[in-house]
């Protein structure tokens, strides 16, 4: 297997190279291997990783979870049960957000029919997104 430098890793992978580094930073990476040179050295399996964190970030997991995740994908003999709460916690935030989404349209849709062709001195989207109480 070939090791190769920090671009082609982030060719690879879709990872920019500063999102690399930070991720070496915060523990998300092992420390790759150095060339006499002291340029960084990198793996298909360190791709994959790193696939692995964007595709993650992708779908909404928070920093921690996808630590939690990628300790666990390094004993592949564990149960899945702590991964499976991490993505059943992630369906019920993204279920929440859902709900306050359609909310939202609910909300601006009366505006909208509220004011719908009149004069903006009497447009009651302005008016309701200009109250303090509004949001």
């Amino acid at each position: 297997m070939q090791d190769f430098p920090i671009g082609e890793a982030a060719r690879r992978s879709g990872v920019k190279v500063p999102t690399i580094r930070y991720y070496e930073q915060i523990g998300l990476l092992p420390e790759p291997v150095r060339t006499a040179g002291n340029r960084r050295l990198y793996d298909e399996a360190t791709v994959r990783r790193l696939f692995f964190i964007l595709h993650a970030r992708e779908l909404g997991f928070g920093m921690e979870a996808i630590r939690t995740m990628l300790a666990l994908q390094d004993d592949p003999g564990r149960s899945c049960a702590r991964v499976d709460e991490i993505a059943t916690h992630r369906i019920a935030e993204i279920d929440q957000r859902i709900a306050s989404l359609t909310a939202l349209k609910a909300e601006l849709a009366t505006m909208l029919d509220e004011c719908r062709h009149g004069r903006i001195g009497q447009c009651r989207v302005i008016e309701t997104i200009s109250s303090p109480s509004a949001g």
